[in-house]
């Protein structure tokens, strides 16, 4: 039975609701190997920090889905990509459940490439939708789904892990994933209305020098979206490697995997509340792109606290240091994508965000790789050091360049 449009939720909340809930699944999914990442690297004779390499695989395949997707998404519409992309992760999830290395490296890409829909088709559902006044709390909400993902993670599929072994705590987001592609299906109708159903996918249609350009080109528009990307770089390094490595990192420090999961929560929920609360602050302040500046200084100090705690710190001291690195460092995502999106032309908006976010995720990717490299000869704390460096050098230059633009 359809309902009447006037008990119908506005097209807005039903845009964020949808989006939100496939955020929140495809971060659950994504967040679930570096979760149980001390008991697959132990089980499959690994170094512990060798859990960088699979992460760094994963958001390299986000990387090939921005590079190549934008003829799917319009081919599809956004919702269609969304499920399709939950159906590529869900396929990921089955495979690692295998427990076989060579099976988890392939399973790692898929995840990628299942994440990939994820940030421009969101893009183009929201600032469709979304009322102008309040565009970057929206958006923060959306992007709030990643942290609470990852929350519900180490809340959940940690003790799961432990209890039942990691292969079976995998299957826990198999079976998210399937019901959120099948939550979001009844939205089709309104959503993807302007799909382009000859626009050709075939290999030579998407090896097309104008279909790999066009994210490329979009970014061209304002020259503060180069800024504001590279700015989301930085961040991205430093989420990548918080995201990676802080339970295998707290383990080594001596935590329980539970202990760790639990911390590791602590750090994502910090994160949910964040992006909605300095959504919101970007929205009164008008200054997004100043916000985000102050935000990376705060974010270094947290980072660097983070990987000088004291070795015989509370369990209550480490969840307090996790959530404050949570809080500043894991809830940029929101306000640079409205921004991304508020700066882009309303026809361009799903290949400005998929050109920014490809850098963006080449963050996720060369982050983790180079923190795996690191740790032999540096231990873990120097690393960690140098991720929050890079976030405060990076302050800097953006700085200069909101006061050059100003004058």
């Amino acid at each position: 039975m359809k309902l009447p449009n006037s008990l119908l939720a506005p097209p807005w909340v039903q845009a964020l609701g949808a989006t939100l809930l496939v955020q929140s699944t495809a971060s659950f999914m994504g967040q679930c190997l570096p979760v149980v990442a001390p008991l697959l690297t132990a089980s499959t004779g690994l170094a512990p920090e060798r859990i960088g390499n699979l992460t760094s695989l994963t958001s390299f395949g986000t990387v090939l889905f921005l590079a190549f997707g934008s003829a799917f998404l319009a081919r599809f519409g956004p919702v269609r990509m969304l499920q399709i992309g939950s159906g590529i992760a869900v396929a990921g999830m089955l495979i690692a459940a295998s427990g076989w290395w060579p099976a988890l490296v392939l399973a790692a890409l898929l995840l990628g490439i299942g994440y990939g829909p994820t940030p421009p088709a969101g893009s183009r559902i929201l600032a469709a939708t979304a009322p102008p006044a309040h565009r970057t709390l929206i958006f923060s909400i959306k992007q709030a789904g990643a942290p609470a993902g990852g929350a519900l993670a180490g809340l959940i599929v940690a003790p799961f892990a432990v209890r039942f072994g990691w292969p079976y705590a995998l299957l826990l987001a198999v079976v998210a994933g399937i019901l959120s592609a099948a939550a979001i299906s009844p939205l089709r109708a309104m959503m993807d209305t302007e799909r382009d159903a000859t626009r050709p996918i075939h290999p030579r249609a998407l090896f097309q020098r104008r279909n790999l350009l066009a994210p490329m080109a979009a970014l061209r528009g304002d020259p503060l979206l180069a800024s504001i990307t590279a700015l989301a770089v930085s961040f991205s390094l430093v989420q990548g490697t918080l995201f990676s490595f802080s339970v295998t990192y707290l383990t080594q420090r001596g935590l329980s995997l539970e202990q760790a999961g639990l911390a590791y929560a602590c750090l994502q929920a910090a994160g949910v509340f964040a992006r909605v609360f300095l959504g919101w602050f970007a929205d009164r302040t008008g200054r997004p792109a100043h916000n985000l500046t102050a935000q990376a200084y705060v974010a270094a100090a947290a980072v660097w606290a983070f990987a000088f705690m004291p070795m015989d710190a509370s369990l209550s001291l480490t969840a307090g240091i996790a959530t404050l690195a949570g809080f500043f460092g894991a809830s940029w995502n929101g306000i640079y994508l409205a921004e991304v999106a508020r700066l882009s032309p309303p026809d361009q908006v799903a290949d400005a965000t998929s050109g920014s976010t490809l850098f963006t995720f080449l963050g996720y990717v060369a982050g983790p790789s180079l923190f795996a490299l690191a740790v032999p000869w540096l231990g873990w704390q120097i690393p960690f050091a140098i991720a929050g460096a890079q976030l405060a050098l990076m302050g800097v230059v953006q700085s200069y360049l909101l006061l050059r633009r100003r004058g």
